[in-house]
């Protein structure tokens, strides 16, 4: 599964970098400005309206496998994991440490020494 992840996220990051190279490669429509106020001969005033070029098309289609890959990769990321593989380190239950007993003073718990300090009310300042 982790092969397959790799080579989607290869495809994913090499029709990115292809995209960004052919549409900086590519004429704007701006550029024939110019054109259409009588510096040039245009077919419109934002450009020739014909029938798209290669770069174009190429753009297009790696447009498209870039999509496909995102939605992949986004499908197999939310994907959860199998009962037997462990997932996330917040998933797994915690370790419990074997209770060890106290040791054995020979007191009662329950025992309250007579002389803790703070224990009479004569320590309490009155008005």
């Amino acid at each position: 599964m982790h092969l397959l992840l790799n080579i989607v996220f290869a495809v994913q990051m090499l029709t990115a970098i292809a995209m960004v190279a052919l549409i900086l490669v590519q004429h704007g429509k701006g550029a024939d400005m110019g054109a259409a106020f009588g510096s040039g001969s245009a077919g419109s005033l934002f450009g020739s309206s014909g029938s798209a070029n290669f770069l174009s098309h190429t753009t297009a289609v790696l447009a498209t496998i870039f999509l496909v890959a995102t939605l992949t990769l986004a499908y197999f990321g939310n994907q959860r994991p199998t009962d037997n593989s462990v997932g996330s380190v917040l998933e797994t239950p915690a370790a419990v440490a074997p209770a060890t007993p106290a040791p054995d003073t020979g007191a009662a718990a329950t025992d309250v020494p007579a002389d803790k300090p703070g224990s009479d009310s004569s320590q309490i300042p009155t008005k």
